[in-house]
């Protein structure tokens, strides 16, 4: 239903940051550790009727939520690793070179935690939802970044959680 490019689906699956369950056939977003260690796993059902399945496996460290490094110090943030993977579907051209981070939520601590352990990190846009959560994350979110010194875009593009063609 999202229409994710398959390259990109095949990229973050090489990484093994991405597979499919056995069991339910749902889609396991890997998050890793700075030494590529899975330490996050975010569970979403690829079922099209209804209302999605989505839960954070239990045990799982928010600090290492689903994420991509790059070399060209920005860092997009995402709330879900299914609005990240939308995201670089419609913005496919040298999309290796950004990196990205799907919080899981709303949470700061894995854009904290990338940030610190990526000093070459220069510049953070928050992507979170056009919801009122969404928008409450991101000011929350930016004014930390802001604390500890780091540039960043409250909202640059906004990735509704039922489409890719919400952008402003």
């Amino acid at each position: 239903r999202r229409g994710i490019d398959r390259d990109i689906v095949t990229a973050f699956a090489r990484a093994k940051l991405l597979y499919e369950d056995a069991e339910y056939h749902n889609a396991v977003f890997v998050g890793t550790d700075a030494d590529g260690v899975a330490r996050h796993a975010h569970k979403r059902s690829t079922n099209s009727e209804g209302k999605a399945f989505r839960l954070n496996v239990e045990g799982s460290n928010p600090k290492h939520s689903f994420h991509h490094i790059g070399t060209d110090g920005r860092l997009y943030v995402f709330e879900a690793p299914i609005d990240l993977l939308s995201y670089i579907t419609l913005n496919p051209e040298n999309w290796q070179e950004h990196s990205y981070v799907a919080c899981c939520g709303t949470s700061s601590h894995p854009v904290l935690e990338l940030v610190a352990q990526h000093p070459e990190i220069k510049a953070v846009y928050l992507c979170l939802d056009n919801d009122e959560a969404g928008q409450k994350a991101a000011g929350r979110i930016s004014k930390q970044l802001t604390e500890n010194g780091m540039e960043n875009e409250e909202k640059i593009t906004v990735i509704n959680s039922d489409r890719t063609d919400n952008t402003r």
